[in-house]
């Protein structure tokens, strides 16, 4: 159908939104659209007939026509704006649903609601529904902290209230949260955790009620700021009492006992391969040349579960937490230190269990035989990435120190070419981020950002891991059973078409079909800009286009990877997925494929899916807003000073800009002041309307500091001017000043003062965390 058909139908289509009670005859829409003729009659009729064959209109008894009532009761997760309104994510494929401020039944940011359409979407359009919430089902948040403001001694009387919190994180920052005089007495300025008692309310809209539960320590004491976000992302920093009594009773030492049934490895020249500062060792390898030309791998990981077993407290507190969170200072376990790094650690010199899992790999590095089974090891070196780059690259002195290792480090290199190539040739997306490591003196003040790229250590071991998830994965979806995968979905097919948008518009051709997206697709975009100045840009955005990788128990493949199998297996001591697989993989060699064991493991995963998948994006908030912090309390006292920077986003309110050392922030467009600029949203442009200057993503620019806001993380820049430019900034804010006193209206700022784009992208969304390789992975590394 022609465009102007489509608008035609996306016109009428509207116009039904708009008047969704209301019913309409062929001749009053075609009157309502001002179209008259026969031939616009013949149009506006086929239109109705193609909206009708939809379902979105309905024909009543009476030849008229209405919208089709979307009576259906949805449920979603509330996302809210700092302005008020919200969306909701009901669908994985539908957009989300709006929700304006009079319709949110006062929902707080994360909320499980109840919705139902107001108006529906209107796909011709690229218009998602607009909806109210009618119930709210579960509260995101029991607790809450923030910093204490004390009231009076008169006030506490009239009110009832010791004083109040609020939050730090942006969109709860508008609520006050007051305290109830029968908790704790916190003083001025002590960061708090509050239990929420009463929620916002149509008496109350913009506060809650909560009664003080543990005072933190004041605001500048040195390391209250992480504690702070680690429990406002519901993550405890200490184990129970009776968690840590259980690790205590656990042998720090394999038992004879404990080999019983093991395959025993421990004459297997075995290694660990890890960062300088690594103090838990949960995956160890070994690779030998075969004379066939094929190598034998085999990777063993940490038998957590022997130790960890269903059911006990060390168990319980494990599924609680569901991943290890790994902050620029510390880090917070899964397990008690005793397992994580003691027992369950693969130390060097030290008899340890483990799970296996052994293949044989040809030289096109395909699997052609593999077994999984429990084993005894004992790492024979414990060596660092650095050092092993260094040995690879020839360093005769390090060469010299592992003499008796250089050959199977040579050959792990060899393998890992094979295995990534074999990655590639498939389509898998691989993205080389550069790792940015905050450095923070003894009292937690950040004093550098050193950027790392990885070496060839690095993707080596993540080649290994990738193999044995990927083994361990289709052994046990080829038997047909309950298993726990890691997936990753195709994206949003919206999210591609902008991302292939912004790369054409940048001059990089993209071939293929976006109604059938490939990962070859994407990996063709990072090729063809690798090693230019558009490339860390176009990664952050593909990185956005992207869906988010979870855990499932249906099998439904790794996009990124572009593998058809993939599971998590190889980090049991941070990651309880990856113990709950070690667990079936026991059970299921113990009791066998039975039905009875299928029917157990079948009525229990996706609730573990589904609640790991949520501790750990709350895992990665944690972090994130840690690096946030971090980063801009290094640029606090930098104001004034200028950088180098880069385009890393544009929005309807300013430009998201990207400094080497990857401290982000934004322009505000009321700071850019030598011109009246507009934004192109399908380009993703800032236009100057005098000037003609232009402003894209991935553009080089010049800035200027002018703010480093520690308590909320946000960093603000102006870009640096010309002389010439200099004097037409001047020239406008005198001209502004003048109509201000004559109270003319300014009309020169676009987008007034938010740091939201009134869409839902409220103020510094998208932004990717720093990929510690132990912490997250690159891309699903270890």
């Amino acid at each position: 159908m022609p465009d102007k058909e489509d608008k035609l139908i996306a016109d009428i289509l509207e116009f039904f939104r708009s008047n969704p009670d209301r019913r309409y005859t062929s001749e009053q829409v075609e009157d309502a659209l001002r179209m008259h003729g026969a031939s616009a009659f013949k149009r506006v009729v086929k239109a109705l007939a193609v909206l009708e064959g939809e379902g979105k209109i309905t024909l009543t008894n009476k030849e008229e026509f209405k919208m089709t009532q979307q009576t259906q009761v949805l449920e979603g997760v509330f996302k809210a704006n700092e302005k008020g309104f919200g969306f909701v994510r009901y669908d994985e494929v539908e957009p989300d649903a709006f929700v304006t401020k009079n319709h949110t039944l006062h929902a707080v940011n994360g909320d499980e609601v109840e919705i139902q359409i107001t108006k529906p979407s209107n796909p011709w359009d690229d218009k998602g529904p607009e909806a109210k919430v009618t119930k709210i089902i579960e509260r995101s948040i029991d607790k809450i902290v923030g910093e204490f403001h004390p009231y009076s001694d008169v006030q506490v009387k009239k009110s009832g209230h010791f004083g109040y919190i609020q939050s730090h994180e942006k969109r709860l920052a508008s609520y006050m949260i007051f305290i109830s005089d029968k908790g704790l007495h916190p003083q001025m300025g002590d960061m708090v955790q509050v239990s929420i008692d009463e929620y916002p309310n149509d008496a109350h809209p913009q506060s809650m009620e909560g009664t003080a539960l543990e005072i933190i320590g004041n605001k500048n004491d040195p390391g209250v700021d992480i504690i702070s976000i680690v429990l406002d992302n519901d993550i405890n920093p200490e184990f129970p009492k009776e968690v840590l009594k259980a690790a205590e009773e656990i042998p720090d030492h394999v038992t004879e006992a404990d080999r019983q049934g093991r395959k025993d490895l421990t004459k297997n020249t075995v290694i660990t391969i890890d960062g300088d500062d690594s103090k838990d060792f949960d995956d160890a390898v070994e690779v030998e040349k075969l004379e066939n030309g094929n190598f034998h791998l085999g990777v063993h990981i940490a038998d957590v579960t022997h130790y960890v077993r269903e059911g006990s407290p060390i168990d319980d507190e494990a599924y609680e937490r569901g991943t290890s969170t790994y902050l620029v200072d510390r880090v917070i376990p899964m397990l008690p230190f005793r397992l994580s790094n003691g027992i369950c650690s693969l130390n060097p010199g030290e008899d340890r269990l483990a799970l296996t899992c052994e293949m044989e790999i040809n030289p096109q590095g395909d699997v052609i035989s593999h077994d999984i089974f429990p084993s005894v090891i004992q790492s024979k070196y414990r060596m660092t990435y650095n050092n092993v780059n260094e040995i690879l690259k020839g360093d005769e002195e390090l060469t010299a120190q592992y003499a008796a290792l250089t050959p199977m480090l040579k050959d792990m290199a060899e393998l890992h070419e094979i295995l990534f190539n074999k990655r590639h040739e498939r389509g898998a997306i691989d993205f080389e981020e550069t790792e940015a490591q905050i450095i923070v003196d003894e009292n937690g003040k950040p004093i550098d950002i050193k950027l790392r790229n990885r070496g060839v250590s690095e993707r080596m071991i993540e080649s290994f891991m990738l193999a044995a998830n990927e083994t361990v994965a289709e052994n046990y979806n080829l038997k047909h059973v309950p298993f726990l995968y890691r997936v990753h979905e195709k994206p949003d097919e919206e999210k591609v078409k902008n991302f292939f948008e912004f790369v054409a518009a940048i001059g990089v051709e993209v071939k293929g079909n976006l109604k059938d997206i490939k990962p070859k697709m994407f990996q063709s975009v990072l090729a063809k800009v690798a090693d230019t100045p558009e490339e860390p840009v176009v990664t952050i955005m593909l990185l956005r286009s992207m869906q988010q990788a979870r855990y499932s128990d249906n099998p439904l493949g790794h996009f990124g990877l572009a593998a058809e199998y993939y599971t998590h297996f190889t980090s049991p001591i941070r990651r309880y997925p990856d113990l709950i697989v070690h667990r079936m993989i026991h059970e299921y060699a113990e009791n066998g494929f039975t039905d009875k064991e299928k029917e157990k493991w079948s009525s229990k995963l996706s609730p573990i899916a589904e609640h790991t998948s949520s501790r750990e994006r709350k895992s990665i908030d944690a972090e994130r807003a840690v690096d946030d912090l971090k980063k801009t309390e290094f640029m606090e006292d930098k104001v004034g000073e200028e950088f180098d920077a880069v385009v890393s986003s544009v929005t309807s309110f300013g430009m998201f800009i990207q400094l080497e050392n990857t401290v982000e922030g934004l322009i505000h467009i009321s700071n850019m002041k030598d011109d009246y600029y507009e934004y192109d949203e399908k380009s993703m442009s800032m236009h100057g309307r005098n000037t003609g200057k232009i402003f894209k993503v991935g553009q080089a620019i010049k800035v200027k500091l002018i703010r480093a806001d520690v308590e909320h993380r946000q960093i603000d820049f102006e870009r640096v001017l010309n002389k010439e430019e200099q004097e037409a900034a001047d020239k406008r804010e005198a001209e502004f000043k003048k109509r201000r006193a004559s109270h003319s209206r300014p009309t020169y700022r676009k987008g007034g003062n938010s740091r939201g784009n009134g869409k839902g992208n409220s103020g510094r969304g998208g932004k990717g965390g720093q990929n510690n390789h132990k912490r997250r992975g690159k891309y699903e590394s270890r």
